[in-house]
């Protein structure tokens, strides 16, 4: 797990500033609990260009696997978190003995790219790498400290070094042991099946069931449905009990927020320095006490009521003014809560959306009040941009493709301090984008 600094080739391909497609009212209006089930009017909204020369070339031959975390630190370099075992026998020939091809090599999950000029490297160039567990969801806090989602959220320092982890209970879900996992073994040029084989496996048994329900949503009925392990580690259990979705830290408060994907998800809050648990809820505000463990309340037909509780994938952030935005993908919603989780808004967004879920990460436009949510959307392939204090949709930036401002399983976002936004992909896009800020 050393950090080592690279230089990548002189040699690289510049393929200029290419158009983002940021510019129509969204396809699909939001609804919320008032006049958002309207036809958003026309209205500003950021307008952004994908900038196709960031980032530089990878070196070492690597090609990186599905985006789980992505972060701009305070400096304004970004930080990617990448699952090397995406990567297929197909695209790991430059690892086989000899070589059979110039490319490509698993490349380490924590890669550390500059959004600009600095000392020792240029914008768009990797500055530091160490390799970890893979998993889902990141953050750094202000002082350049890494924390990743695993099977709990671990702290690291940037050269790969441990130095703690989030509690968890002492068994996984499954019943087994709780442990850190390893970065497994592998043969050189044998990859897996792919970053889309289980998901489409679970999209053609929906199909032929006649369904429309996530993978995320059968999650969540099948831990519901283990009665004897709710009964021991039920949803008021102080520490994690799920996998990981998100992780966000306050600094000014010395608070980190983690949602695990337990009970259809929770919103976890521990102490930044100590990981001493704080305080949590789950939808609508719920208390940890009153989340329900009935499968039926967590139960989401795409275009139906929305559920009780929440349904699967939960994601969040937290604005300026004190309010987390706590995005339920399964259930095509977003909830609106101060940071005591006292409830305040239901946003609805893309309802009849399946499959994924639409309402994937949230982030907010760099103006003083943050007038614009940005949401994610792995599904529909979209960034959708959305009037905060109304949650009416406004437009969109993407659609599903291969193109530079295009994306196939758009997954993660972030920004910087100049408001230029960063996305993460999976599924058959394994890659990172810019698009810079023109509005």
């Amino acid at each position: 797990m050393n950090s080592k600094k690279v230089l990548l080739p002189a040699l690289i391909v510049v393929a200029g500033l290419g158009l983002a497609a940021c510019s129509s009212p969204a396809p699909q209006p939001a609804s919320t609990a008032s006049p958002a089930t309207a036809a958003a009017p026309a209205q500003a909204f950021p307008r952004f260009e994908v900038d196709a020369t960031w980032p530089k070339p990878y070196p070492n031959k690597w090609k990186i696997g599905g985006v789980t975390g992505l972060a701009v630190d305070k400096d304004d370099n970004v930080w990617v978190y990448n699952r090397p075992n995406d990567l297929t026998s197909l695209e790991l020939e430059a690892e086989r003995t000899p070589p059979i091809a110039d490319c490509c090599v698993r490349p380490p999950s924590m890669i550390h790219i500059a959004g600009h000029d600095g000392p020792g490297y240029k914008e768009g160039e990797v500055i530091e790498f160490f390799d970890a567990p893979q998993g889902h969801g990141m953050a750094v806090d202000a002082q350049g400290f890494l924390y990743l989602g695993q099977n709990t959220v671990r702290k690291y320092d940037k050269t790969g070094k441990l130095l703690g982890e989030v509690p968890h209970i002492p068994v996984n879900q499954d019943g087994s042991p709780f442990k850190m996992p390893e970065i497994p073994k592998r043969v050189p040029g044998l990859g897996g099946e792919g970053p889309v084989a289980s998901f489409i496996r679970n999209l053609d048994n929906d199909i032929k069931a006649g369904a429309g329900n996530a993978s995320e949503q059968r999650g969540t009925q099948n831990q519901l449905r283990q009665q004897a392990f709710i009964a021991k580690y039920p949803p008021t259990t102080p520490m994690i009990v799920g996998g990981i979705e998100e992780i966000r830290t306050d600094d000014a408060a010395n608070e980190i927020y983690i949602a695990d994907n337990a009970f259809g998800g929770r919103v976890m809050v521990f102490s930044l320095d100590k990981f001493e648990f704080k305080r949590g809820w789950g939808a609508y505000g719920h208390k940890l006490s009153e989340i329900s463990t009935k499968p039926e309340d967590h139960a989401y037909t795409p275009g139906g009521p929305m559920a009780k509780e929440f349904v699967g994938h939960l994601t969040f952030n937290f604005s300026k003014d004190g309010m987390v935005y706590a995005a339920d993908r399964a259930g095509n919603r977003i909830h609106v809560t101060d940071k005591q989780g006292n409830f305040k808004q239901e946003i609805k967004m893309a309802e009849t959306t399946g499959v994924g879920g639409s309402t994937g990460g949230v982030m907010f436009s760099n103006d003083p009040e943050q007038k614009f949510l940005y949401i994610s959307d792995l599904t529909n392939n979209h960034v959708w941009f959305l009037e905060r204090t109304t949650g009416k949709v406004l437009g969109t930036l993407g659609q599903m493709g291969h193109n530079a401002g295009s994306f196939f399983g758009l997954h993660m976002e972030a920004t910087d301090s100049k408001g230029n936004l960063y996305t993460g992909e999976v599924f058959y896009g394994e890659r990172v984008q810019r698009f810079l800020l023109r509005q």
